[in-house]
């Protein structure tokens, strides 16, 4: 990427881009995805992706499926599965699948056999059971080329809530995962599969996301509190992409020490 915005490392597990302004950030982040996407298919073939609900994300996939995007990617050997998923059928507003799919994923020439969409909606264990076969089928040591993921107001990240059984899953892939606050299941990749990825993006943008992610990246270590904490290991870093609003909080603090790695 041209002008690509300065990598911070923040410790051993977590890097941190600065990426402008609000429209800049998002641009960051497409051609963020474009360039993985390129380079894990000419490496291997394809290109398998786990996506993200949510706003930021929506605003993602719209740009990608934008001309000045959609033409720069070989979207018939991309693989799209997805980081999480509501209790709600796949024509639902509130479905992670049919928001991807209405900001632009379905006019890109997915392959319709390269679409592995979360069922949620019924039987949400044995739909657990399944999403982790496929996974194990289709990628070489369970493996992602990239999840994409966002920070909840809450700390969560993808269906990791504070405080629910799923933070505690281990040896597995997907857990269906009950909130209790919500009175709901999810289905949501483990951290085990999330941070075997060989490339994992947080994206935060917008002002109200000031105080928890300096939170996240302050307070101790407690991923019971704050599960987003637990994203990334050496091997596999995390980028968390922010942009100028989102950081603000959070350069009042790590600023000086940003600043001497220039």
């Amino acid at each position: 990427m041209n002008n690509q915005p300065e990598i911070f490392p923040c410790d051993e597990r977590r890097d941190l881009i600065i990426a402008g302004n609000r429209e800049g950030t998002f641009q960051f982040c497409a051609m963020h995805f474009m360039e993985i996407a390129n380079k894990a298919i000419k490496e291997h073939g394809f290109f398998s992706v786990a996506l993200s609900g949510g706003s930021t994300p929506k605003g993602i996939f719209s740009l990608l499926a934008s001309p000045e995007y959609s033409s720069k990617i070989e979207w018939s050997k991309v693989l799209l599965f997805w980081s999480d998923e509501r209790s709600v059928s796949s024509d639902s507003p509130d479905s992670n699948y049919h928001m991807a799919m209405n900001a632009g994923f379905d006019k890109l020439g997915i392959l319709k056999e390269n679409v592995f969409r979360m069922v949620a909606e019924t039987e949400i264990e044995e739909n657990a059971q399944r999403y982790e076969q496929i996974i194990l089928e289709k990628l070489p040591g369970a493996s992602f080329d990239l999840v994409m993921l966002g920070m909840g107001d809450d700390g969560h990240t993808a269906s990791l809530f504070p405080h629910t059984k799923g933070l505690h899953v281990q040896k597995k892939l997907v857990t269906a995962n009950y909130i209790p606050s919500q009175q709901t299941w999810r289905l949501s990749l483990t951290f085990d599969c999330i941070n075997a990825a060989k490339a994992i993006a947080i994206y935060v943008i917008g002002k109200g996301k000031q105080q928890k992610l300096k939170e996240v990246f302050t307070h101790s270590y407690d991923p019971e509190q704050l599960p987003i904490q637990k994203i990334g290991t050496q091997e596999h870093r995390a980028l968390w992409i922010l942009d100028l609003e989102a950081a603000e909080a959070l350069l009042t603090i790590l600023g000086n020490s940003l600043n001497e790695q220039e």
